[in-house]
C-alpha cells in the first residue's frame, strides 16, 4: 500500500461530539422514559437535535461467554502465533477490487491462512453465476415461518460456502422499518422487532450452521438512504458536510432498535457491520457508545466487527471505538490509502492503541472463523466479483496478476424448489371476495401490467438491478444477486393456461391503452401486475436516490388498475413491492374482486404466485408491515432534503412506528400488521396461561477478567519495513511502513505511558484493567434472565373450512404503560391444520418480553402496569385475552 507514513488518522477521536446546527431542537413528540418519575438528561426529552453520545472506553476484550469458550480457545492460541504485521494484515482489507471477493482482509501465508473472503448479499450471493438468488427479507418475514427462516438461512450459507466465501454480508435489521419508503427496508424482515429478530436468529443459525460467518448488519439506526454518506449525497447536490445523524432516546434504542441485534447475538453471530451513518452526532464505525458499550459490553458481543464499505472515518479513534476490521480497506475505493494497514501498524507502535486492542481484534475474527467450523469447510475462491469471464487480472483495480478467476462452480443444487416454496409461502393474499380465487381452469385470462413480463436488458441487464422495467422480484443496490434465470409471471402462468385448456393473452405494455381494453372486454378472469422499487442509495432510478420518493404504485399502476377495471368486472390485482403501497383508490372497487401481494420473490417468482393463484399453495403468508390509506398515517417519513450542513434524523415518535403508531394515533389501517386471508378459515378458543415459578431477575455485576496479556512487541519501526525485495500490488493495502523517518513526530520514542498522557487519547481508552459488568449484560444477548420464561401460553386453532390449510396465531402484550404501545408482537407459529381438525398453538413469554428499559438504573425492569395478553391472527384481530398475573 501507500502508508500515509506517520499521520495516525486520529480524526473526532470519541466519535462522541456535538455537531451545530442552525435550527433550534424541535419539541419531542414521544416521552423518552416509560415510567413514572425518571430522569435521565440523554432520554427523558426523547430524540433530539445535536443530541450527543456519551464515550465509553475501553473497548471490551472477547472472553469466550457462551457457546464461544472451544473457538476462543483455538483463536487464542493462533494468535499467540501472530506477528504484529501479521494481526495487522487480518484486521485490515486489502483495498476495493484488489482481490477477488467485495472485501478480503490480508492472508497469513506463514501460517496457510488464506485471505478471509467477504462477500453480500442478504439474499444470495452477488457478482457471481451458478447461484440461486432466494426470496428477499420482507418475503421470508412474510411467511412467519421459524423452519423456513432457518432453511432460507442454510441454503443460502451452502451456496456462499461452495463458492469459496467465508462470510455472507447479511442478515439486516438496519434499516428496521423505520419509515416505510425506506429505500433498503426491503433487505430486512419487518418494522416490528420481535418479527425481524426471530428473522435474524434463524437466518444466522442457518448460515453459520452451513460453515460460513454471517454478518448482522447494519449496526445501527440506519433507516434511510438520504445523506447517509457525504459523497453520495453531494454527489446528487445536496449541501451537506457531513452525513446524517440519527438521533434517538436511550428507551427507544432499547425496545426497538437494539431488540433484534440482541437475538442476533444470542445466536452467536460471528460478526456485525456498523453502518455509514451518525447515531446521536457519532459516526457508527467510531461511536463508542454503540459499540462498546451497546453491542461488545451490554449485548456481550464476542465476534467482531466490521465497517461498513468506506464507513471508516479515523483511524485510531474507530480501533479504540470497538472496529475490529476495515473494509474494504482503503479510506476511499481505489486509492491505495488506508486509516489502518500501516497506520495501525504504527498505532500499536507508539502505544495509542494497546497491544492487547490488537490481539483482541484479530482474536474476534480468528474466534468467529473457528466457531463456524471454517477450518473443516473452507474452499477455494473460485470466483470473482469483478468479472464473469472464465480469465483476467486477480487484482483487477491495478490489472495485475493475469489467470483463471472464475471457475464457474454450480452450487445450486435443489434450493429452487425451497425458494418457490418459501416465496408461496411468504405471500399474502389481501382481498378474496366471492371465492375469485383459487382459480379452477378460467375460460379466458387476460394479463396486464409490465411487471408479468420479463426484463428488456435481460435479467442481469441492469447492474445491481438498478432500473425497473418487467417483473420485480428483487430490489436493487449491494444487496442484490445475478440470477441464474427469472421465471417471469407470464411463463408460468401461459403453461398452467396451456395445461388447463384456457386462453390466456397479456398486454404487458402499462400504457397500451386500447389494446388493454381490448383484452380486458374478453377476459373471464383479469390479472393486473404491479410494483413499487427501491434500493440503496449509490443508484438512483426514476428519480428515487434509493429511498422511494412516494408510497404509490409505479409505472402508474393506479391507472392500469383503473382501465382493466373498467372493462373487466373480476379482475385480480398482484403486487410486487418492496414494501406498503397505497391501495385506497382500489381497494373497494367492486371489480377487483382479489388482491395479492407477492413480494420479492426471487428467481420462482411466476411459480410460486401461480401455486397461490391456482391453489395448490393455500395462501398462509401475513403482512410483515402495515398498509396505510394515507402516507402520513405512518407518522414518519424520510428526511428528503437537508435540515441542516450535518442533516439531523430526529426520532421523537420514540417507539411508535408501523402498527403502534396506527395504534397509538386510533387511525384505521387499510390492512393492518399480521393480516392475511386463507382459502378455508379458523376459529380460535381456550386460551390457557400457565405461570411458572422462576425466580426473581437479578442484575448481572462484578468485574471482567483483565485484558488478556500479550507478548511483547519490538518498538522499533525498522523492524515494521517492506522485506527486501518484495514484489508489492500497486495500490494495494499492506501492513509495513514505507520508512522509518519520524517526520517530527515522537514515533521512534512513543511507548504506552506515554500515549496514556496524549490529551487526544480518551480517558480509560487503554485501560487492560478488570472492567464493571452491565447490569443488563453478563452473556451473549444481555443478562441471560431476560430470557427465563415466565409464562407458557396455550389456544386451541380450529379449521372451520372445506379444505386443509395454515394459519399463524399470533400473540401479542399489553405492557400497560401510559407510554406503551397498544400491543406489542411477542410470538407466533405458523400451523399446518386440516379441514374440520384442530390443534394447539403453544407460545413463551420471557421476562424481556414483559419488560422495559430504564435509562436511570441501564437496566430492564417489569412495570407494576397489568400486562394483558391477546392471541389472534393480526395485530387487531385478537379475540383471545388473559390478564398475566
Amino acid at each position: 500500500m501507500r502508508a500515509l507514513n506517520y499521520v495516525v488518522a486520529l480524526g473526532a477521536l470519541c466519535g462522541d461530539v456535538t455537531v451545530a446546527r442552525q435550527n433550534p431542537p424541535p419539541q419531542a413528540a414521544f416521552p423518552g422514559t416509560t415510567y413514572p418519575n425518571a430522569v435521565d438528561p440523554r432520554a427523558a426529552a426523547g430524540a433530539r437535535s445535536n443530541q450527543t453520545s456519551p464515550p465509553f472506553y475501553p473497548s471490551p476484550w472477547g472472553s469466550g461467554a457462551g457457546d464461544w469458550a472451544d473457538a476462543y480457545s483455538k483463536a487464542r492460541a493462533f494468535v499467540a502465533q501472530l506477528t504484529l504485521l501479521e494481526k495487522v494484515n487480518l484486521t485490515t482489507g486489502v483495498g476495493w477490487s484488489q482481490e477477488k471477493c467485495v472485501g478480503n482482509t490480508g492472508a497469513i501465508p506463514r501460517l496457510g491462512f488464506r485471505s478471509l473472503c467477504l462477500q453480500d448479499a442478504p439474499l444470495g450471493i452477488r457478482f457471481t453465476d451458478y447461484n440461486s438468488v432466494f426470496p428477499a427479507g420482507v418475503t421470508i418475514a412474510a411467511t412467519f415461518d421459524r423452519g423456513l427462516m432457518y432453511q432460507r438461512g442454510y441454503a443460502m450459507g451452502s451456496e456462499f460456502r461452495d463458492k469459496g466465501i467465508d462470510v455472507q454480508l447479511g442478515p439486516v435489521a438496519g434499516p428496521l422499518g423505520r419509515s416505510p419508503e425506506a429505500g433498503r427496508n426491503w433487505e430486512g424482515f419487518s418494522p416490528d422487532p420481535v418479527l425481524t429478530g426471530i428473522g435474524m436468529a434463524e437466518t444466522i443459525r442457518g448460515i453459520q450452521e452451513a460453515g460460513v460467518v454471517a454478518c448482522a448488519k447494519h449496526f445501527i439506526l440506519n433507516e434511510q438512504e438520504h445523506f447517509r454518506q457525504f459523497g453520495e449525497a453531494t454527489g446528487y447536490g445536496y449541501n451537506i458536510t457531513e452525513a446524517l445523524s440519527s438521533n434517538v432516546d436511550d428507551v427507544t434504542m432499547h425496545e426497538l432498535y437494539l431488540w433484534p441485534f440482541a437475538d442476533a447475538v444470542r445466536a452467536g453471530v460471528g460478526s456485525v457491520m456498523c453502518s455509514y451513518q451518525q447515531i446521536n452526532n457519532s459516526y457508527g464505525c467510531q461511536n463508542s457508545y454503540t459499540l462498546n458499550h451497546l453491542l461488545k459490553n451490554e449485548l456481550g458481543f464476542q465476534g467482531f466487527v466490521m465497517s461498513d464499505w468506506q464507513a471508516q472515518h479515523s483511524g485510531v479513534s474507530s480501533a479504540l471505538a470497538g472496529l475490529d476490521m476495515s473494509m474494504p480497506g482503503d479510506v476511499t475505493f481505489g486509492t491505495g490509502t488506508s486509516f489502518w494497514g500501516g497506520n495501525l501498524t504504527i498505532a500499536v507502535i507508539n502505544g495509542s492503541v494497546p497491544e492487547w486492542r490488537i490481539d483482541d481484534m484479530a482474536t474476534r475474527i480468528v474466534a468467529a472463523w473457528y466457531k463456524v467450523g471454517r477450518d473443516r469447510t473452507t474452499r477455494p475462491i473460485n470466483f470473482s466479483s469483478w468479472t464473469l469471464a472464465t480469465f483476467g487480472y486477480e487484482h483487477w483495480l491495478v490489472s495485475e496478476g493475469y489467470g483463471l478467476l472464475n471457475e464457474h462452480v454450480d452450487v445450486r443444487d435443489e434450493h429452487n424448489l425451497l425458494i418457490r416454496n418459501i416465496a408461496a409461502r411468504g405471500t399474502v393474499l389481501l382481498k378474496n371476495n366471492n371465492n375469485t380465487l383459487p382459480l379452477k381452469k378460467p375460460r379466458f385470462i387476460g394479463v396486464f401490467g409490465q411487471d408479468a413480463a420479463e426484463i428488456p436488458y435481460g435479467e442481469n441487464g441492469c447492474p445491481d438491478r438498478g432500473c425497473d422495467n418487467g417483473t420485480l422480484a428483487q430490489g436493487w443496490g449491494s444487496g442484490t444477486s445475478n440470477y441464474p434465470y427469472l421465471v417471469t409471471p407470464m411463463t408460468a402462468l401461459q403453461n398452467q393456461a396451456l395445461a388447463d385448456g384456457s386462453i390466456i393473452q397479456f398486454v404487458t405494455n402499462n400504457y397500451a391503452y386500447p389494446q388493454i381494453e381490448a383484452v380486458a372486454r374478453q377476459a373471464s378472469i383479469c390479472i393486473a401486475m404491479v410494483t413499487a422499487d427501491s434500493g440503496e442509495g449509490y443508484i438512483s432510478v426514476d428519480q428515487n436516490e434509493g429511498d422511494r420518493n412516494n408510497l404509490t404504485l409505479w409505472h402508474d399502476g393506479e391507472r392500469l388498475i383503473r382501465n382493466v377495471t373498467a372493462s373487466c368486472n373480476n379482475t385480480v390485482v398482484v403486487i410486487h413491492s418492496v414494501g406498503p403501497v397505497l391501495v385506497e383508490s382500489f381497494v373497494n372497487n367492486p371489480n377487483v374482486t382479489a388482491i395479492v401481494w407477492a413480494g420479492l420473490p426471487g428467481q420462482e417468482s411466476g411459480n410460486s404466485l401461480t401455486d397461490i393463484l391456482y391453489g395448490r399453495v393455500n395462501p398462509a403468508g401475513r403482512t410483515p408491515f402495515t398498509w396505510g390509506a394515507r402516507r402520513q398515517d405512518y407518522g414518519t417519513d424520510v428526511l428528503y432534503e437537508p435540515n441542516a450542513l450535518v442533516p439531523q434524523a430526529d426520532f421523537t415518535e420514540g417507539v411508535f412506528i408501523d402498527y403502534r403508531a396506527f395504534d397509538k394515533q386510533n387511525i384505521n389501517p387499510i390492512y393492518e400488521f399480521g393480516f392475511g386471508l386463507s382459502y378455508t378459515t379458523f376459529e380460535y378458543s381456550n386460551l390457557q396461561v400457565r405461570k411458572l415459578n422462576v425466580g426473581p431477575y437479578v442484575p448481572a455485576g462484578g468485574l471482567t477478567s483483565a485484558a488478556p496479556s500479550t507478548q511483547a512487541i519490538s518498538h522499533n519501526p525498522s523492524d515494521y519495513l517492506f522485506p527486501a525485495n518484495f514484489s508489492q500490488v500497486s495500490l494495494y493495502i499492506y501492513p509495513y511502513l514505507n520508512n522509518t523517518n519520524p517526520n517530527g513526530s515522537n514515533l521512534s520514542t512513543a511507548s504506552s505511558s506515554s500515549a496514556e498522557n496524549d490529551p487526544s487519547i480518551p480517558p480509560n481508552a487503554l485501560s487492560s484493567s478488570p472492567q464493571p459488568i452491565p447490569p443488563a449484560g453478563g452473556a451473549p444477548g444481555g443478562n441471560p434472565q431476560l430470557y427465563d420464561v415466565l409464562y407458557q401460553v396455550s389456544a386451541t386453532i380450529r379449521n372451520t373450512g372445506p379444505i386443509g390449510g395454515e394459519e399463524v396465531p399470533q400473540l401479542y402484550i399489553s405492557l400497560g404503560g401510559p407510554s406503551d404501545p397498544r400491543v406489542v408482537l411477542r410470538g407466533f407459529e405458523r400451523l399446518s391444520i386440516d379441514a374440520g381438525s384442530y390443534t394447539t398453538f403453544h407460545a413463551d413469554i420471557s421476562r424481556r418480553d414483559v419488560s422495559n428499559w430504564d435509562p436511570v438504573s441501564q437496566n430492564w425492569f417489569i412495570s407494576n402496569y397489568t400486562k394483558t395478553i391477546y392471541v389472534g391472527s393480526s395485530s387487531r384481530k385478537l379475540p383471545l385475552s388473559a390478564v398475566l398475573e
